[in-house]
């Protein structure tokens, strides 16, 4: 198990795991735009030669936010989107930030116990924030 920069040559296959794992994924020009960016990160998590996950996010001055995170189902639960989490903590607190922020469906309890698991705290809701009128949660972590 490898976690390592994501590479413009991956970005097929983040588009196909955002389409498998994600209610709204991002399409390949939408992450290319994303990957432009000189304050963007992304990270994927290899294993037995193949992307299983991913994560990406911003990070700028003293405020990291985490864009994305997917893990393919058949690895799910195995501890990977932790994996993945933690790379990218470390990555942008080197960078300099000094809080993380993420919003997650208020129905992604998979996801929310992840994020309690590494310290992320609860900060607001955010009523219908998703497309499809699903509120959102707001969470924060210290780093």
């Amino acid at each position: 198990m490898t976690v390592r920069k994501a590479e413009e040559k991956d970005l097929e296959r983040i588009a196909l795991l955002e389409r498998d794992c994600l209610q709204d994924p991002w399409t390949v020009g939408q992450l290319k735009g994303s990957f432009a960016r000189a304050d963007f990160y992304a990270l994927v998590l290899e294993t037995e030669g193949e992307i299983a996950g991913y994560i990406c996010g911003t990070s700028l001055f003293e405020d990291a936010e985490i864009a994305r995170v997917a893990v393919v189902k058949n690895h799910r639960r195995e501890g990977l989107g932790g994996k993945l989490l933690d790379a990218f903590l470390s990555l942008v607190k080197d960078k300099g930030a000094t809080r993380a922020f993420l919003e997650v469906r208020v129905h992604n309890a998979a996801a929310i116990g992840l994020y309690e698991s590494r310290n992320f705290s609860p900060v607001r809701m955010r009523l219908k924030y998703y497309a499809d009128g699903e509120d959102g949660l707001e969470m924060k972590k210290d780093l």
